[in-house]
């Protein structure tokens, strides 16, 4: 089990840039999958984009093309870089591990 911690959130203008970073306490070279989940007031907990340690990555559709993650094991830290954000990719983003842990996560908010 290990404690991840979020940074890099803010308020952006839309169409501008963010990335998240998500440092855990200890190795995460031995967990295969980590992700980014978000919330949103009025909406359902969403995923948002995961990786494995083979590199693999899934998108929300709503995310494809605009969000890349990506990981270095060594730096036991997982990214979310954010491009061309919206109005709609507000909400409070959290990183999550396959094994079920879970940051306090962050908050990002777009304005229009």
């Amino acid at each position: 089990q290990v404690i991840l911690v979020e940074s890099g959130g803010g308020l952006v203008q839309a169409g501008g840039s963010l990335r998240l970073s998500c440092t855990a306490s200890g190795s995460i070279s031995t967990i295969n999958a980590m992700g980014w989940y978000r919330e949103a007031p009025g909406k359902q907990r969403e995923m948002v984009a995961a990786i494995t340690n083979g590199g693999t990555t899934n998108y929300a559709d709503s995310v494809k093309g605009r969000f890349t993650i990506s990981r270095d094991n060594a730096k036991s830290t997982v990214y979310l870089q954010m491009n061309g954000l919206k109005s709609e990719d507000t909400g409070r983003y959290y990183c999550i591990s396959e094994d079920g842990d879970w940051g306090q996560g962050i908050q990002v908010t777009v304005s229009s």
